[in-house]
């Protein structure tokens, strides 16, 4: 098997998900660009198992752990987004800088969130 198809394509794959990361704004499609990045690793890792014959499958191995790390991440992601479009009514990442941050609506001067120190 010629290596060189699997790389090309892991390549185009992988820039196509780095575009998705730096150009979109919406959150969703952000977390779908980091998946496509990972899924241009995973047939790195399963195209160099394939051409080194690696008797362990190691690649194969770490293919798996890389697709259920993944799966974690996308339902933790998810229900990130979920709830801060719920409680914001927008999920554009431009306009959810100021998450840590509340502004007093008298001065505008930025104050602690006090949530959490209360719950500490």
């Amino acid at each position: 098997m010629h290596l060189v198809y699997p790389a090309v394509l892991a390549v185009l794959l992988f820039c196509t998900g780095l575009y998705g990361v730096l150009a979109r704004r919406n959150a969703i499609l952000v977390l779908m660009s980091v998946e496509l990045m990972l899924n241009a690793v995973n047939l790195n890792l399963v195209a160099f198992d394939v051409w080194l014959r690696d008797t362990l499958h190691t690649g194969q191995a770490l293919t798996l752990f890389t697709i259920a790390i993944a799966a974690a991440e996308i339902g933790i992601g998810l229900a990130i987004v979920l709830l801060v479009y719920r409680n914001r009514g927008s999920s554009d990442i431009d306009r959810l800088r100021d998450l840590a941050e509340k502004t007093d609506a008298t001065d505008g001067d930025p104050q602690p969130d006090t949530t959490a120190e209360a719950a500490a």
